[in-house]
């Protein structure tokens, strides 16, 4: 998909995402070696926006695998229609077995989820496994197989193989350890929060009526923030909601009245306000 990684930064920022040295080098990476591409970092930061901006220059479907506690291979791989099998045997009830047989367990009667779908057709796809530290250890096991020899195995089909591989991006927040296996098989990326000046054209570009004044100044406490020993400190997601809410409220410039009555857009908890409220100097900042 990528010539350079200077290609890589120019056409991620065609679609609104202004890439890091290190995330435009390491996607290029990724797409050269045609290696899954392991995104860590805090949420908010643009792990899942990074693989939508992917897709969205190299023309590709996007196929995504939200994680969760108890996804199984059903919802992550394929499952078999049960009711349109049922109806086909009542309506074949002069057949053989064996000929009911090997008619409900075809293409006809399979539901393919994302990790099926990614793999099969030859337009081009970006696989998006997102939080993948949120699903189950046996899930990993499953994933091996996809992205070891991006290959399905379904007993009653026989294994499929990807003609054309999609590019891959996990995500994770960290929430509990990945298996080695797994980061064995991917390049890793983590992302952090952005510098001042990186995070300063984001929210420009996302926010275009923002003037550079106060922008700055809205990433500065955001900066601030990130500093304080809080239950959820603010992502970049959220200092664009808050430059966007200043920018609806008509606000020029950042005074206590204004930060106080909209900390409730860049902090969730209630203590994480009260003990901003009270530490946050705004002339410091």
């Amino acid at each position: 998909m990528f010539r350079s990684v200077d290609e890589v930064a120019a056409r991620l920022a065609e679609t609104g995402y202004l890439a890091s040295p290190a995330v435009a080098t390491t996607v290029f990476l990724a797409d050269r070696l045609g290696k899954p591409l392991l995104v860590e970092g805090p949420a908010g930061v643009g792990k899942t926006e990074l693989a939508k901006a992917v897709a969205e220059v190299a023309g590709a479907e996007l196929v995504r695998l939200q994680c969760y506690e108890g996804v199984d291979e059903s919802r992550a791989l394929y499952e078999w229609n049960h009711a349109k099998q049922l109806l086909r045997i009542s309506a074949g009830r002069d057949e053989s077995w064996d000929e009911t047989r090997t008619d409900i367990f075809s293409e006809e009667f399979l539901l393919p989820r994302p990790l099926l779908t990614a793999i099969r057709g030859d337009d081009p796809k970006v696989l998006l496994i997102d939080e993948t530290d949120k699903a189950d250890v046996e899930v990993e096991g499953l994933l091996l197989e996809i992205l070891s020899d991006f290959q399905v195995t379904v007993p009653e089909l026989g294994t499929i193989t990807a003609t054309r591989r999609p590019f891959v991006v996990l995500t994770s927040n960290a929430s509990r350890e990945l298996s080695e296996a797994l980061r064995r098989r991917c390049l890793f990326l983590h992302i952090g929060f952005p510098d001042e000046e990186l995070e300063r054209r984001i929210v420009r570009l996302k926010v275009p009526g923002l003037g550079a004044a106060l922008a700055e100044s809205v990433v500065r406490v955001a900066g601030a923030l990130r500093e304080m020993e809080l239950r959820k400190v603010p992502s970049v997601a959220e200092t664009i909601d808050w430059a966007r809410t200043l920018l609806a409220l008509g606000a020029d410039t950042l005074d206590e009245t204004v930060v106080r009555d909209t900390l409730g857009v860049l902090l969730k908890h209630q203590d994480d306000i009260l003990r901003a409220a009270a530490k946050l100097d705004l002339d410091a900042v």
